[in-house]
Order: structure tokens, then C-alpha cells, then sequence
């Protein structure tokens, strides 16, 4: 609510002057004049002006914090730019991948309201919270999961791509391991859906998605956001990757 101004209470003085005139045998006569003073309300303050709206951005390949506050001039250096994304950028500022929407600049304020709009709300029923999405504990339900993460995340891909290429990698065991190839023989065998060797799956993990590389979803999306990065799509991928 925007700040009223302060007004000096109205004081008023009355000045009486007596003027006499006297002459032979004549009475007094007592002529009073009254003065007054008035209050002059100070200017409202002025309307501050509303914030500008935050503005999102879409990483690109070959893109670093750094080089992103540098070319759109943010304030605050890539360590503020990391902080305002950290949700989607997990915990490790180097790992940005493409296709990930940042918001650059803070996010603008909430609007006041006076009294009333407040005693309004605060009588108003809180809405209650959407019903949370379920799921099919099979590859159907494991894969539209993953999908919609994928989609708040940006990354690309498709049902019939991630499908294709999880029967050619496992034939759709999430507790598939392949302990006879050369990653194998690395000590880092392929696990999962798809297959991701643990270094890969660490570095392309998605925030809000399990830890352990055999979880269907997390296999799925961390698979994904890897094959997004090398090769544009896992709709792209037809072999091994």
C-alpha cells in the first residue's frame, strides 16, 4: 500500500488588535480584526515504478554462466545467475546442458494490496493443491514419467524414440547389466533401461529424479539428457551411443 503523506494538523491563532479612539465625551469603540493561519498538506509520494519482468533464456550449446552474464549483462556475475536457477541447474554450476530454460534477472516483486484486498484474501478459501500425476509401474508408465520431466527440463525426445532404443538395450529390464564390453572390462558396466555407464549417469543426472542408475525414470532421463547433448535428440540415436 503506497505511503500516505504526513499532514501537520491545522493550527489556528486568532491576533486581536484593539484600536481606540477617544475624544471629548465620546465612548471607546474597540475595532478587533482576527487573523488565521491554514495547513498545507505535503505532496503523496510518488508512484514507484513496477519492476521490469524477468526475462528466460534457453541454453545453447557451448554455453558457461559466465558467458551468458557477459552477453546479457547481468548483474551480479554467474554465481547469482546460478544461484536465481539453481532448482534446474542442480548442484554443479559447470554442468549446463542445451536446452535448459534460465531466468535471467530476479524475479519481479508481488504487487501490494491496500487493507481490503488483504482482508478479502485472507477470508478466501485456500485453493486446493492439483492431484499429483500417476504413473503405470511398467515401461509404459516409467517412460511418460520421464517424458514429463523431460519436458519441464527442455529436453527433447519422444515415446517412440526412448521405446526403440530401450528394447535394443535391454529389452526393457531396468536391472539389465552388461558385464562383457569394454566399459565393462573399464570396471564401469552399462546398467538400466538404457544402458548408461555410472560416469555418464552422474554427469547428465536430472534434479528430482533418483540417484541409483537401475531407477526406470532416472535411467530413462539421464539417458536422454545425454543423447540430447551429443547428438540432439535420443530420437537421433538408431545404435549403440
Amino acid at each position: 500500500m503506497p505511503a500516505k503523506g504526513k499532514h501537520r494538523r491545522p493550527k489556528s491563532s486568532s491576533l486581536t488588535r484593539g484600536i481606540a479612539a477617544a475624544g471629548t465625551g465620546g465612548a471607546v469603540l474597540v475595532l478587533p480584526v482576527i487573523g488565521a493561519t491554514a495547513a498545507t498538506a505535503a505532496p503523496a509520494d510518488a508512484a514507484a515504478k513496477p519492476a521490469a519482468a524477468p526475462k528466460t533464456y534457453v541454453v545453447a550449446a557451448g554455453d558457461t554462466l559466465s558467458k551468458i552474464v557477459r552477453e546479457h549483462s547481468l548483474s551480479g556475475g554467474w554465481k547469482k545467475l546460478y544461484q536465481d536457477n539453481r532448482d534446474a541447474l542442480g548442484g554443479d554450476p559447470a554442468l549446463i546442458h542445451p536446452g535448459l530454460k534460465l531466468t535471467l534477472g530476479e524475479k519481479a516483486p508481488a504487487e501490494r494490496t491496500d487493507r481490503s484486498e488483504r482482508k478479502d484474501a485472507s477470508a478466501a478459501k485456500p485453493a486446493s493443491a492439483p492431484a499429483k500425476k500417476a504413473y503405470t509401474n511398467d515401461l509404459d508408465g516409467w517412460i511418460k514419467e520421464s517424458l514429463d520431466i523431460m519436458a519441464q527440463r527442455g529436453i527433447p525426445g519422444s515415446y517412440e524414440g526412448i521405446h526403440r532404443n530401450i528394447m535394443r538395450e535391454s529389452s526393457g529390464n531396468p536391472l539389465a547389466t552388461n558385464n562383457w564390453d569394454v566399459n565393462a572390462a573399464a570396471g564401469t558396466p552399462s546398467k538400466g533401461l538404457l544402458q548408461v555407464i555410472a560416469p555418464t549417469f552422474d554427469a547428465y543426472h536430472v534434479p528430482g529424479t533418483s540417484l541409483d542408475s537401475f531407477d526406470p525414470v532416472a535411467n530413462i532421463t539421464a539417458a536422454c539428457n545425454y543423447a540430447a547433448d551429443r547428438y540432439g535428440s535420443i530420437d537421433n540415436v538408431n545404435g549403440p551411443y
